[in-house]
This record gives C-alpha cells, structure tokens and sequence, in this order.
C-alpha cells in the first residue's frame, strides 16, 4: 500500500524509519514511547522486550538517534503483537530540536499515511528532576501541540526513575509526583490523560490501559496537519510551538550575556565574552545546531 501523505516524496533517506508493508499488521498494537533524552526510554522498551534491543543511554550522549521499532508479543494475546516505538528526545546530543522533530513527524505523517494507528502514547518524565525547567515545560508542550486536545485522552504520562532516588521516606517524591499532577498536568489530565509510575520489574504495567482499551486513535494534530491538511512541518502547531521554544532561548542568551558583561572585570574577558557571544549567535540560527546551545556555551566557560 503507498502512502497517502503527499509530501512523502520529498523526505530524505534517512528520514524514511516507518514500517514496510510487509513488516506491520493490521492488528498490531502501535505504543510510541516519547520524552526528553535520558529520561529512560529505551530502558522502558528493553525491560519490555526481556532483552537489549536498543542501546540505553548512561553517560551525557543520547543513543537513540531515530525511530526503532520492537516487536514484542502482547501480554495476554500472543496472537497480536505490540510495537513499541522508540523515539529520539529532545536535546539530543547529535541532532538539533528541529531534527529531532522532523523524524517524529516524518514517521507519524507516514504511518498515518499507510493507515497504521497509534493505539498510545507514553510520555515519559525523569521524576529525579527536582524542578519543571523552562526547557522541560516547553518540551511539553511541543509534545501536546504535537497530540492535539482530541488525542490527550491516548496520552499516559508515566514517571520514571522512581529506583534511583527511593528510600524509606517517599515524601518528597511523592509530593513532586503531587505538584506535577495538579500543576503542570492538570490540563492534559482535564481531556483524559492518565499517569503512572515505571517499575523496571514490571514494565507492561503504564502500558495496561492502552491494551486493555483495545481502541485506536484516530489521528494525531500533527498527522492530520501533514497528511490530510497538507501543511508542510514548520506551519504545524508542532513546528509553531519549537519554533517559539527557539526564540525564548534567544531571549535567554541576550539576557544571559548582558548579566555576563557587568561582570566582566578586564579587556580579556570581554574578548572571550564577545566571541561566546558570536558563536551562540551563529549556534542560534542553526537552531541549536548538533549539540544543544546550552552544552556548547557551558564547555566555553568550563575552558
């Protein structure tokens, strides 16, 4: 079956991850795992899989680069199997925002074009990150322009990295847990999206309420933009909302150097400051470049 995205001829090679024909069923159960990098993705789809199939992150470098797909048989079913789809995060370390974007999109757009549906989502959340970080914030919202409204009812927001921090006292977890549920989720939860905790000794379980709901969504915002709409990514509610997310970090190294120069005690730091202040510049227009501006910057002042 060809796809009936239009723009499907203009994607690059490597952009070209989604499923062969010949490789996906009409009854497969389609679970994209999403999230930021390092916030255990891969680890989810391993633990899931009983085995190592993608390679897990443990040091600064993300290794989920693009899309995988593991097959795995559904618990319960073993006449149906779930694909989990691991998919790269946001500031990664060799591809821009942007990129990283474009190769969720391009396999959404795909997909959806040969009729594969998502049957959810799970957007997962280091729950060891003590606060929601401008970045993160963004980052969520990228990811709901991304679903639309209508689709936030498929969404399970699952936290992760419960093992790394537990101790006999949860309290301060717990009320992290409590702050993100009824601040920074609310809304997402108000149109159906539920959460759950990743236990690594029982990884089917966030997985459940999409297996045991035994629907499809019909589409996501960005599919229906791309495929049915005919827009091109940057005119998306997706694109739209990176794009911002660009801006407010140009804002940020604006407001940054200024804070930097009335600091600067001698004409040799003003010499390095203007020439961070020219390559973050430069990083900027290339929307963060390979590596994320905020790690190129921080390896200047470490100098």
């Amino acid at each position: 079956m060809s796809s009936r995205w239009p723009d499907k001829h203009c994607i690059k090679a490597d952009d070209d991850v989604t499923l062969a024909k010949d490789q996906w069923r009409v009854d497969d159960i389609i679970i994209p795992v999403m999230g930021r990098t390092g916030v255990g993705k891969s680890t989810l789809v391993n633990d899931a899989a009983g085995k190592e199939v993608v390679t897990v992150g443990h040091g600064m470098k993300s290794c989920t680069a693009d899309i995988q797909h593991v097959f795995c048989e559904c618990p319960g079913d073993p006449s149906r199997r779930v694909v989990l789809v691991d998919t790269p995060g946001s500031d990664d370390t060799y591809k821009s925002d942007e990129e990283v974007l474009r190769c969720i999109a391009v396999w959404l757009a795909d997909s959806y074009g040969q009729d594969m549906k998502l049957a959810g989502i799970l957007y997962l959340h280091d729950i060891t990150q003590s606060r929601m970080f401008g970045t993160t914030l963004r980052d969520l919202d990228v990811f709901r322009k991304l679903c639309g409204e209508d689709a936030e009812k498929n969404v399970i927001l699952v936290t992760t990295k419960w093992a790394d921090l537990i101790t006999a006292n949860e309290g301060p977890l717990a009320a992290r847990e409590q702050e993100l549920t009824s601040v920074f989720w609310k809304e997402m939860m108000a149109h159906g999206t539920t959460t759950d905790r990743f236990n690594q000794s029982r990884p089917w379980d966030v997985m459940r309420p999409i297996l045991a709901n035994n629907t499809v969504v019909d589409a996501l915002q960005i599919q229906k933009e791309l495929v049915d709409w005919g827009r091109k990514i940057p005119e998306t509610d997706a694109g739209k909302a990176l794009a911002s997310k660009v801006k407010k970090l140009e804002v940020w190294h604006r407001e940054a150097i200024e804070g930097f120069k009335n600091n600067v005690e001698d004409g040799t730091q003003l010499q390095q400051l203007k020439e961070i202040d020219k390559e973050a510049r430069e990083l900027l227009k290339q929307l963060e470049g390979k590596v994320s501006l905020g790690k190129r910057m921080m390896s200047h002042f470490r100098r």
